[in-house]
């Protein structure tokens, strides 16, 4: 346990934040599991904008890497696309 007034102070940050980055992950994996459920093409291109930027916000935020970020826009660009055809 920590001692000091200061270390007690970044163990409530540090607590309010993990807390944060697990809601707002959750939050980004929920609509992404939203989003592989639609079936129809308009209904997957209106959704996608809104999860592209939950995922960017992610990444600036540092709860994920960018690289990641970038592989799943990739890969829900490419299965809205697929439901176009």
């Amino acid at each position: 346990m920590a001692n000091h007034k200061a270390t007690k102070k970044d163990m409530r940050q540090a607590t309010k934040r993990r807390d944060r980055n697990r809601y707002n992950g959750k939050t980004t994996r929920n609509a992404i599991r939203d989003l592989h459920e639609i079936k129809d093409s308009k209904g997957a291109s209106d959704k996608l904008p809104e999860i592209v930027a939950m995922v960017d916000k992610l990444a600036k935020r540092g709860i994920i890497h960018k690289n990641k970020a970038s592989n799943i826009k990739s890969k829900l660009t490419r299965k809205v696309n697929a439901l176009a055809k």
